[in-house]
């Protein structure tokens, strides 16, 4: 489970405990997501160069108490989601690297009566709480004083003791998912000087009463706070208002996946004196269930001059009052995306006067229709540089529009415009026209340095005469073919190009044509996954000049040609290795098993016509024919052979005689000797009689030694005759005469049985 930089995932392995084998190699060790219940002293007792332990996700309940003792070097670990009741200080005492610890999600209601954290001089982020979390103790955070993240799940935290965060000097990110507003106004009294960016998550300012304990955060010195998943109401929203505004160094406030129970109806005056330090107000799916029925706002105007950053994304918002508009003196970036602002709401929200500094505007995803009201309802703004109303559905475009003088980039991708005019402002020098079906693309645009035409449907480059100054181009997900030479000329001060997913035939020849025409400094990105060509260009990412081609692709008749001799070459080493090792035999063999399988292992007695059916070979014939024929035949009662010579079907195929023959006798009868292992149809009479008789463990077969053989003369593929031969009895034929006697009476008996 490790690669060469010695990082071991085993997660997800089912696991029940930490694995053996664990080297002073290993710097990485994944455990996570397994069924490991307990971690014992010895587990991890050799990893001494081990930076990150991974061990959430498990069920750990217990771990020995020097379980880390050799982890001095460990920089990471994490023991989050899993079952410890309680944390033993004597756990990382010896983790003097370390720097991300991660306990959240266990069963432990406190952190101990003193710091399990007293020893860890390096640590940097650390990450603890969980549902049953309930108390913070003063010491808890001895030892530590500072961090880049501290992060506290105390959802129902009930019980903080007063200066138990005041030890840590400064936090620069702090996160706490807290219910109980007095228990934060606790916690918020020790860390007023001390945490540079604060983020709240599900607490609930929903009773006036209570807002009275937060006036604390008023001397804060957070820069930047985060409310997430807070619930807020028309009755508190002044209340936190007068807070914040009071708080010396804030500059950046978000409200995220917030809901606010209220119609913008304030209870109280917000007072108008304004913070001096907020500069960036970011609000993202704000839920507001009447929200058709919100005010204009116009108590918040005085807090709004100073403002030059704002986002209100995915909150249904549909107006900008005008009033609030020209409030806004300072802004320069402003993202209302993901809305539902339409053409009319557009042109009262940027009314005369309002927005007069802005430079980045984000429209995109609202409900605009109509292109050149939108830029004529824009055109005033003098400071525009940056414009997003990309994913409107816009669908015509007129020939002439009006746009502010300053704007140099647009982003018109997925706006359903059919084609592209004189509509699109001369001055850009950044356009997007992504996804939108275009088939041709000639605009004058002198100024134009950036051109993003990415899932159209040309099939030529657009233009460079009216874009002399081009240096980057996103043509990808095209139907483009190829360059002519004339695209390329007109090309040569471009230095990226983009040209993925189209249908260029590629070839030797063809990049060879870019290397020399193309520009110096040109870069293909992204070269195409998908083409006519046969496998791809790997020029993905790299200058032209340093590409080059695989020997298929540029030598393709020869690499061809090539395989082919290899192709020939392997068979007839196939064909050696099979002549060989009796490849053929084997098949043959297979063969001729499958038709003798498929007819009964006996015949009815009515179709036995042999007493014996006599295999030999023809070297053999004068003693076969002129000796055992006429004892056997001419004996009283008289035997009846079959043989070959005599007794075959003529024209039938010569396969087909053996295996009936063979089928229609008693016996087999075979006479051997040094001819018969080397005869080639003897073999084949052995094949069949071994499958047809031997297989049924009868004593069908009648062995005759003409003259001595030894059994390894036989061939080792015939390892059931090898095995008769080795376990039966058979038949020698004597040379003495007093003996050939007793041969022949035996040889009857053996037929008769």
């Amino acid at each position: 489970s490790c690669d060469a930089s010695q990082n071991c995932n085993c997660s997800a392995m089912g696991l029940d405990f930490i694995p053996p084998g664990i080297t002073a190699r290993i710097t990485l060790l994944n455990l996570a997501h397994n069924r490991i219940k307990h971690i014992r002293s010895q587990d991890l007792q050799q990893a001494v160069n081990l930076r990150a332990l991974l061990l959430q996700s498990n069920k750990i309940s217990s771990i020995d108490e020097d379980s880390f003792q050799s982890l001095a070097k460990l920089e990471l670990l994490d023991l989050s989601n899993n079952s410890l009741a309680h944390l033993s200080p004597v756990w990382f005492g010896q983790l003097f690297s370390l720097q991300h610890l991660h306990l959240q999600g266990n069963s432990y209601r406190d952190l101990g009566e003193s710091s399990p954290f007293s020893g860890l001089w390096n640590l940097s982020s650390l990450h603890l709480g969980n549902p049953w979390f309930s108390v913070i103790r003063q010491g808890n955070f001895e030892g530590i004083e500072l961090l880049q993240e501290l992060w506290i799940d105390g959802r129902n935290l009930s019980h903080y003791e007063q200066g138990s965060l005041k030890s840590i000097k400064k936090i620069n990110h702090m996160v706490i998912n807290i219910r109980s507003v007095n228990v934060f106004s606790e916690i918020v009294r020790d860390i007023l000087h001390s945490v540079a960016w604060l983020e709240v998550r599900r607490i609930a300012f929903s009773i006036s009463a209570e807002m009275q304990l937060l006036r604390v955060m008023s001397l804060s010195f957070v820069k930047k706070i985060s409310f997430r998943w807070a619930l807020l109401t028309d009755a508190t929203v002044p209340e936190i208002a007068s807070i914040l505004e009071d708080m010396p160094k804030l500059v950046e406030l978000e409200l995220i996946d917030c809901r606010l129970l209220g119609t913008g109806r304030w209870e109280m005056q917000i007072q108008a004196k304004q913070s001096q330090t907020l500069r960036v107000f970011t609000i993202e799916k704000l839920s507001i269930e009447k929200f058709y029925l919100f005010t204009d706002l116009r108590t918040v105007e005085g807090l709004l001059s100073l403002l030059t950053r704002v986002t209100v994304q995915n909150t249904k918002v549909f107006l900008v009052p005008c009033r609030i508009s020209q409030h806004l003196l300072s802004l320069e970036y402003l993202d209302l995306s993901e809305n539902l602002l339409g053409d009319q709401s557009l042109e009262h929200s940027a009314c005369q006067g309002g927005w007069p500094s802005l430079q980045t505007l984000n429209l995109s995803q609202n409900s605009l229709s109509d292109l050149e009201m939108t830029g004529k309802s824009l055109s005033h703004l003098e400071n525009l540089i940056v414009l997003d109303i990309s994913q409107n559905n816009f669908d015509e475009i007129p020939d002439v529009c009006e746009w502010p003088k300053t704007l140099k980039y647009l982003n018109l991708s997925s706006t359903q415009i059919p084609k592209v005019t004189n509509c699109i402002p001369p001055t850009l020098e950044v356009l997007d026209v992504s996804a939108n079906n275009l088939k041709e693309f000639g605009l004058q645009l002198p100024l134009l340095k950036e051109l993003y035409l990415t899932k159209n449907q040309l099939k030529t480059l657009p233009g460079a005469a009216p874009t002399p100054n081009l240096v980057a181009l996103s043509v990808r997900r095209n139907k483009l073919n190829g360059f002519s030479k004339e695209e390329f000329e007109s090309f040569k001060s471009m230095k990226l190009l983009d040209a993925s997913d189209n249908n260029f035939i590629c070839s030797c020849e063809f990049l060879s044509f870019i290397q020399h025409e193309a520009g110096i400094g040109w870069v293909l990105v992204g070269w195409p996954d998908k083409y006519v060509c046969d496998s791809p260009l790997a020029v993905r990412g790299a200058q032209v000049g340093a590409v080059r081609l695989s020997l298929m692709e540029c030598h393709r008749s020869l690499v061809v040609s090539l395989i082919c001799i290899l192709v020939f070459l392997l068979i007839l080493l196939l064909v050696a290795v099979g002549y060989k090792y009796h490849v053929v035999w084997y098949l043959r063999m297979t063969w001729a098993w499958l038709q003798a399988k498929r007819k009964p292992k006996r015949a009815p007695p009515k179709d036995i016509c042999y007493d014996a059916f006599v295999s030999y070979s023809e070297n053999d014939s004068d003693w076969v024919e002129n000796m055992m024929v006429r004892q056997l035949e001419q004996a009283c009662p008289p035997f009846r052979l079959c043989l070959h010579k005599r007794d075959f079907v003529p024209g039938k195929w010569i396969v087909d005689n053996i295996i009936d023959s063979i089928e229609k006798s008693h016996k087999t009868l075979f006479v051997l000797s040094e001819h018969f292992v080397q005869s080639e149809w003897c073999k084949y009479e052995l094949d069949f009689s071994h499958f047809r008789l031997f297989d049924e463990n009868n004593d069908a077969a009648i062995l005759v030694l003409l003259e001595p053989i030894q059994s390894k003369a036989i061939p080792k593929r015939f390892c059931k005759l090898r095995k008769i031969m080795n376990t039966k009895t058979y038949l020698e034929w004597p040379p003495e005469e007093e003996q050939q006697q007793v041969f022949w009476f035996n040889l009857k008996i053996a037929l008769r049985s």
